[in-house]
């Protein structure tokens, strides 16, 4: 092999150096040679240091020209990414120290190819995002215990590691919303029909982005708490984004009402009825939420004279006062399972 090396080195960037490039790449890749030694081969080729970074875990092999690895730092002159299905899990790099050479980009493109096959050789990709139909064998309620075991093995989790399960809409990317609210365990994500699952070893429920919606299950097995989070999810809204199922107490059972029985209720539909305005929608949202025309008004922003005429107004509509506590509860009762048809 060091032969080889020395060899390619001395090539200029013609066509054929180019393929001798690729040719020694998939010939490293075809030895099943491990990311330190892609590393060496790659500092020995590009007579400089040379280097990995994956992402997950923070790991990092710098190979010196010699074979040794390299002590002393300096900054990279050429750099590619290394993607799986599309994702970036880390860098390969270059140290030169001076012009870099014609062939440097190929030869990190190769690298990155050759590191990104050793990865998922040796073990599940550190990826975030992961094949949806695992995922769904995984939460599915008509998979058998086996073949759950065996997809929860293929996505990387271990035997009975602690799984979180969430339902999650944004517009961020779901990797990287996994990736943020769980940064140190492991974590899977796949997009579902209309929604993002994330299964995690943890979540921390404050870094979700700001225009996410989220349910969290809380069931110990897998089934319930997919149901529980998909539940949850749907009392999420733009004031309470991140909703626990075991937070929802008595409230989850509105979920189970049938839809007709929800749709043809009074109060329901006089809710649905003001939807049609949006000051009218949030001024009833913010009153339900504080329980407290002060503070709704601190909420909305207007003077608390403004929101209390305003609450005369949708007293009218909704057919009873909604300052008093009977009416407050129906009102957000109503507002509650309107939100979920």
């Amino acid at each position: 092999m060091e032969a080889l090396v020395a060899r390619l080195s001395r090539l200029d960037s013609d066509a054929e150096g180019a393929l001798r490039v690729v040719t020694f790449f998939d010939t490293l890749m075809r030895r099943r040679v491990d990311l330190p030694g892609l590393a060496r081969a790659a500092a020995g080729l590009a007579e400089c240091t040379a280097g990995i970074r994956l992402h997950a875990g923070g790991r990092v092999i710098r190979m010196g020209a010699d074979g040794r690895p390299a002590t002393a730092p300096a900054p990279a002159s050429t750099a590619a990414a290394i993607t799986i299905d599309g994702e970036d899990i880390g860098s390969v790099w270059l140290e030169r120290s001076g012009q870099a050479r014609s062939l440097d980009e190929l030869a990190l493109d190769r690298l990155a190819l050759a590191v990104a096959a050793a990865v998922e050789r040796f073990g599940p990709a550190p990826t975030t995002m992961a094949d949806p139909a695992l995922v769904e064998l995984v939460i599915s309620g008509e998979t058998d215990d086996a073949a759950r075991s065996r997809a929860l093995r293929l996505l990387g989790f271990a035997p009975r590691c602690p799984l979180h399960v969430v339902a999650v809409r944004s517009r961020h990317p779901l990797d990287r919303i996994a990736a943020q609210v769980c940064a140190d365990a492991p974590v899977k994500a796949a997009a579902l029909d209309d929604v993002g699952v994330l299964l995690a070893g943890a979540v921390d429920d404050t870094r979700f982005p700001a225009d996410a919606c989220v349910g969290i299950g809380a069931a110990d097995a897998v089934t319930d708490a997919w149901r529980q989070a998909r539940t949850a999810l749907r009392f999420a809204t733009a004031r309470r984004p991140v909703v626990h199922h075991d937070g929802l107490g008595a409230l989850a059972l509105l979920a189970e009402l049938p839809e007709g029985l929800t749709r043809h209720n009074p109060d329901v539909a006089a809710v649905a009825r003001l939807a049609a305005s949006a000051d009218d929608l949030d001024t009833l949202d913010a009153y339900c939420a504080t329980a407290s025309l002060r503070r709704a008004a601190e909420v909305l922003h207007l003077h608390h004279s403004s929101v209390a005429r305003r609450l005369e107004n949708l007293s009218r509509a909704l057919g009873f006062t909604l300052t008093e506590p009977d009416g407050l509860l129906r009102a957000s009762l109503a507002l509650t399972a309107w939100r979920l048809l």
